[in-house]
């Protein structure tokens, strides 16, 4: 197909913004494939991985944007090329003004001098002075970026503890701050439960099952994946906790985490026992007798966590629909799988959906396989060969490094569902699909093609191929929720209610017995 390249030197644009406008370019018509993006040599080198890296596109510096298409015809990409541009054009605002944009922090703060967040996603080599600028300047920080140090990561954050600012990330891609979502995030309900998150998706997966069960979020606040290790020390979780204990709107405290270094822990934990409102625990994976000692409330997983903080606002649990799981469909879904269909294999866009389905697994099976797996033995040396149970998260490094992340583009994903369906063991293949600000416009909809093939490929060889999957989401995101779901199961998909259901029915599928 013909490919139309425009390169404009020295144009910079964020990575957030950048990561939208992609998405709604491979949305446009004739538009097969779109890549729009800032010349770096990791962008440049995602465009080698799919062949599509000319020498033009290979002397564009890193301050030059790269736009890319590929079509039917030259003609269609020119035209393609004027919609993309528009695309860049200012948006309007809330009361039919438009935004303005500033091509500097300090011009930003000039004109906008009411700002308390900055949103930094310039690239991490930029990353660490444009949030201590903005820190300095007395802004709160969300770090989209990654690639910034870990020295560099807890100077920021004592400079911020310092001040009494936020300072969340680097790599923090969820919060939701006086009911704004910033980057990835959903549309939720305003309330009194105030979120802490060092996990993005985990993070969005307690907003919405909050908001499932009727509950709403005061504030989301994310720390950054790497602010529980021992060189950070959690000081950002614990100057959001001492934050959200002072704010008059939050009831509730939730705390969402793979399990923190074991110093760690005891600064939180030693927090929650000073803490004035009731503190509900996350730690994917964590154990539950310390934090009743220290007088929190823990929670096994994201579904549990949302339901007991919002019993601690004072809803009752006869009120509300807990989704439980579906014996009788378990009952008929292990009546189709052959006895040597005895596997799951999970295929996640988000790192903590991932951990939770895992970790369910891992209480009934002993080999279970993932690249996010804490324990050395079971964790994949090959990522591209499954081995027994394996889980996958796509959102991380052995997946991401030189190609945009799943939730963007999931043809990582779809591969990988084809090669699995191939597998004659594999009972079970489970994948999320991610909802709301950011995300893929319609991430269902790019991966159903690919689910009806993989359903094809095992009816062709009399196998039963259960695919079950999980829509996070909620009743006010868009793409709207209920399609989805009833797109997936139009498609012979089973569509789980939660994130913790979905590990649950996983792992009941392929045990060879009788149901409860």
């Amino acid at each position: 197909m013909p490919l139309k390249i425009l390169i404009k030197k020295n144009t910079y644009f964020d990575s957030v913004s950048l990561m939208s406008i992609s998405t709604k370019a491979n949305q446009l018509p004739d538009v097969e494939q779109a890549f729009v993006a800032m010349a770096t040599e990791m962008n440049k080198g995602v465009l080698r991985n799919l062949n599509l890296l000319t020498p033009e596109l290979e002397e564009a510096k890193n301050g030059d944007l790269m736009i890319l298409i590929k079509g039917a015809s030259d003609e269609l990409n020119e035209q393609s090329l004027l919609a993309i541009e528009e695309l860049f054009k200012k948006k309007p605002g809330a009361k039919g003004e438009h935004q303005a944009k500033y091509a500097t922090l300090a011009s930003a703060m000039e004109n906008v001098p009411s700002s308390n967040l900055a949103v930094v996603s310039v690239n991490g080599a930029y990353a660490v002075r444009e949030a201590r600028t903005a820190l300095e300047q007395g802004l709160n920080v969300m770090l989209f970026s990654d690639n910034v140090s870990v020295e560099d990561e807890l100077a920021l954050k004592q400079l911020a503890h310092s001040k009494g600012l936020l300072m969340m990330g680097p790599d923090c891609g969820t919060a939701i701050i006086n009911n704004k979502a910033l980057c990835f995030g959903n549309h939720v309900r305003q309330g009194n439960i105030g979120i802490i998150g060092a996990s993005g998706t985990g993070s969005q997966e307690l907003s919405v099952r909050i908001h499932d069960f009727g509950g709403g979020v005061s504030q989301l606040i994310g720390t950054g994946g790497r602010d529980l290790h021992e060189k950070i020390g959690g000081i950002m979780m614990l100057d959001a906790m001492r934050m959200l204990d002072a704010d008059d709107q939050t009831k509730v405290i939730v705390l969402i985490s793979k399990p923190p270094a074991a110093s760690v822990e005891k600064k939180v934990l030693a927090e929650i026992s000073r803490c004035s409102k009731p503190v509900v625990v996350c730690f994917i994976g964590g154990k539950e007798a310390d934090v009743v000692k220290a007088g929190g409330v823990f929670a096994k997983s994201t579904k549990e966590a949302a339901l007991k903080a919002v019993l601690l606002t004072g809803v009752k649990e006869e009120d509300l629909d807990l989704h439980p799981l579906n014996w009788p469909l378990i009952e008929e879904v292990r009546a189709k799988l052959k006895p040597e269909q005895k596997y799951i294999r999970g295929l996640f866009c988000g790192g903590t959906l991932c951990d939770e389905a895992m970790y369910a697994a891992m209480e009934k099976y002993p080999q279970v396989y993932s690249n996010i797996q804490l324990n050395p033995e079971y964790r994949l040396k090959d990522v591209s060969k499954s081995k027994e149970h394996t889980f996958l998260d796509f959102g991380d490094d052995d997946f991401t490094n030189g190609k945009p992340h799943p939730m963007i583009d999931p043809s990582n994903r779809i591969e990988r569902l084809l090669q699995e369906a191939r597998d004659p063991e594999v009972g079970v293949i489970t994948m999320d699909f991610i909802l709301g600000y950011g995300s893929h416009a319609d991430p269902v909809g790019v991966m159903l093609d690919a689910i009806h093939e993989a359903k094809s490929i095992a009816a062709q060889e009399q196998r039963h191929l259960e695919i079950l999957a999980y829509v996070l989401g909620t009743d006010l995101d868009r793409p709207n929720l209920q399609d989805q779901i009833e797109r997936l199961s139009a498609a012979g998909v089973t569509v789980a209610s939660s994130s913790a259901n979905t590990g649950l029915l996983s792992r009941e599928f392929v045990c060879k017995g009788e149901a409860k």
